[in-house]
């Protein structure tokens, strides 16, 4: 008699890309902060500390948007596994579009 045995892992690797979603973009703004201080450093112009957290600002959005990317595939591949369509067929679909 064997159970099936559930991953203990599992769970616990989702959260931590949960939380590396978060701590990414806290690392990301603080790199571009640091950009701009060394550019503002080096060069002595009071705006390039600016430029630094814009660019860290844009890294943290991207990352963003790779883990919504991310995401979204994997519900697209939910939404196309038979178990989890309620029922519905890709032929129940086309014939609401002909009405």
């Amino acid at each position: 008699m064997e159970e099936e045995r559930k991953p203990r892992l599992k769970p616990i690797i989702e959260g931590a890309e949960t939380l590396s979603l978060g701590i990414s973009m806290v690392v990301a703004v603080l790199i571009g902060v640091a950009i701009g201080l060394g550019l503002k450093k080096i060069t002595g112009i009071g705006w390039l500390l600016w430029i630094g957290v814009v660019i860290g600002i844009l890294a943290a959005l991207l990352n963003v948007y790779k883990a919504y990317s991310k995401q979204y595939k994997e519900f697209e591949k939910l939404a196309k596994d038979p178990r989890y369509n309620m029922g519905k067929t890709d032929k129940d679909d086309n014939d609401d579009d002909e009405d």
